[in-house]
Order: structure tokens, then sequence, then C-alpha cells
């Protein structure tokens, strides 16, 4: 395979489509420097202005219990739970935590609510109506960016309801747009081995697919770093790829890597961490492949606030939410969860020489 990737650089220069075998190359070559230019040019082809965004933004995990079992998880617990552990929250509970997000910076604007939980068995979807439209009822600066493909499939069935019926009710209800979890690594190999009751791709997919036809924005996000190969990891991106050609209703793309610790994958891949220097180069290989996703959003959750910041050099125009509260990745053990205050990612953006711009989840600026 050929080291030298002139012709690559020229197609990108010239607004060209990569391939495949393009994509393969760039995670082959060894100039990172090389890699970070090139994906640099592009999101300044598409963010002219020196301005780097983030939303202010909570993320409220309001079950833990779920029966998938996931390998890479260290968050859920069974339905049948006798540790004391499981919990679901309390409307009160809910209402304390959206308050203390609202309280958050200025005391206007949008807010970004990420409401995200286990596949609990006694949630039907009356239930989520309910809250969401409490919600969007006493909290209306609160965007509901909720849920994933596998709780909206989980609802689903549950309450004997086709996909295209449950995200309906779930608009109707309030929810606004649908983050990218569970979208893991987008290869039907890998997710037979890192979360065999999961999904398949296709029905990610198709999922995604029908949440755009009714006008919900999504993002979409990879989880790399498991038993994927670098082939595997393109596989994703070029299906996202397809997807955004098809509908444009992906508003941003997150790669983030597979935290190990405490979770049964962890264990059966002893010492497998991803590097730094892997999470900057699967960054730029993604920014230069998905040429038609606008935004690039750091993951400091999981790289911490140097990489990320280092990262505005690799594609990346936001530096995505406060995150008030996280749980699933602190509970596998990563360093960097703790709440981002807004005038440390303000200082991180403007240290990198960028302007830092509060905007709204899906992209408006405030």
């Amino acid at each position: 395979m050929r080291s030298d990737i002139q012709d690559i650089a020229t197609r990108v220069l010239d607004g060209g489509r990569l391939t495949r075998e393009d994509g393969q190359r760039l995670f082959a070559h060894p100039d990172l420097a090389e890699l970070g230019a090139l994906a640099d040019h592009v999101r300044r082809a598409k963010h002219p202005e020196p301005v780097v965004t983030y939303v202010i933004g909570r993320n409220i995990n309001y079950t833990n219990v779920c029966w998938v079992q996931c390998s890479f998880c260290a968050f859920y617990r069974r339905p049948n739970d006798i540790t004391g552990e499981a919990y679901t929250l309390t409307r009160d509970e809910l209402d304390q935590k959206i308050e203390e997000l609202l309280a958050v910076g200025e005391p206007h604007g949008q807010v970004e609510l990420l409401l995200q939980g286990g596949l609990n068995p006694k949630l039907k979807i009356d239930w989520y109506e309910d809250l969401f439209a409490h919600i969007r009822a006493k909290y209306p600066r609160a965007w509901l960016h909720a849920l994933s493909v596998t709780e909206v499939l989980y609802i689903a069935k549950l309450s004997k309801l086709t996909v295209n019926e449950t995200l309906q009710r779930l608009a109707a209800a309030g929810l606004g747009s649908i983050p990218g979890a569970g979208a893991e690594l987008l290869d039907d190999e890998v997710r037979q081995v890192i979360a065999p009751h999961k999904e398949t791709t296709g029905e990610w997919l198709d999922v995604m697919r029908e949440a755009h036809q009714l006008s919900l924005r999504t993002s979409a996000t990879m989880m790399y770093g498991t038993v994927e190969t670098l082939d595997q990891r393109l596989s994703h991106l070029l299906r996202v790829r397809e997807l955004q050609d098809e509908t444009g209703g992906f508003t941003a793309f997150i790669p983030w890597n597979f935290q190990p610790d405490g979770t049964p994958l962890g264990e059966t891949l002893a010492n497998h961490r991803t590097s730094g220097f892997d999470y900057l180069r699967t960054l730029a290989v993604a920014r230069l492949m998905l040429d038609n996703v606008d935004n690039f959003q750091a993951s400091w959750v999981t790289q911490g606030a140097k990489i990320a910041q280092i990262s505005l050099q690799f594609g990346v125009n936001d530096f995505g939410s406060t995150m008030i509260e996280e749980n699933v990745v602190s509970a596998a053990g990563t360093d960097h969860t703790d709440e981002m205050p807004l005038a440390e990612m303000t200082r991180l953006i403007e240290d990198a020489g960028y302007q830092a711009q509060r905007r709204t989840t899906l992209y408006g600026l405030v």
C-alpha cells in the first residue's frame, strides 16, 4: 500500500469524495500532523469563521435498570437486581436535576437535556409521554435530546407499536432530537461480540432513517477500540455517510473510545486501551471520509481536556456539552467525567485561538 497520500490530499483540496481504499491508506499513514492538516482544511471549508461552539447541557440517566448486559457497560443493573443499586428516578428527582441545569450560565436561551437510560421492562410508552409532556410544559427552555435507537426499539416492542408510531408519539409529547448512542460500531461481526442482544447494524440505520423522515434530527457516534479492525471502522463511517446522503438528518458526528475499566469486555481485553494518537487519527480520517456531516464534536469526557483541545486542529468545530452529569462512561473508570465548567470550556477554546460560541442542540447560535 502506498505510504504517501498526495493524490488523496489533492482530491480533498478539490472537494472530492474519498473511497474505502483512500480511507485504508489514511489509517495507515504514519504522519499524524499531515492527517490533521487535511482534516482541519475540511473543517475550515465548512466553518470559515474562527468559532468553536458548545452547548449547555446535562446528561440525565433516568434509570440504570437494563436486561441487555452489553459487555462494554459497567453502568447497568439487572431488573432482578438484589444489590439495591438499581434505580428509576422519580419525577421530583428529575425536576431537581433540570432546575440545576437551567441555573447554569445565562438565564435565557435553550439548554440541552440529554435523557437516556437502560432498557427497563416496567417503562412503556405512556411513561415517556407523560414525562416528556411534563418537561415540555414546565421547562420550555430544556430541549429534549433523548433516548437512543436501542431504547426506541424496546419502547416500541413493549408497547406493541411500530417504530414509526413510537417516534410520532414521542415527538408529539416533546422529543426534540435523538442522540447517536447505541451505534457502537456499525458492523454486525463486532456487534455480535460486544453487544449480541442489541439491534443489528441495519436496524440501527433503519430507526435513524425513520426519525429523519419524521424531521427528527439525530447525531451519529462511533465507539471504537474494542475488537474491530480499522477496515470495520471504515465500514461504520461509510454507512453513516450513505444514510446522510439519503436523508441529511445527522447534525454531528462524535467518535469516542471504549472505556474498559469495570466492564466484562475490559476483562477479556486486558490492558487494552486506545491512545490519544489513535483518537486524533480516527477523528481526522472520519472528518475526511464524512464529507456530508457538517459538525464534529470533541469527546472531552473520554479524552480529557488537553486532547480535546488538540482535536480542534483535527477537524473538530464543536466542544460538545458542559455535561453537568455523566454516569455511563464514568462507571467504566474514565478520569475525565467531572463537569466541565463553562469558564474552563471557554478558556480551552480561546487558548486554542478560537471564539467560544454557545449553540442550541441543532447547532443554531444562541
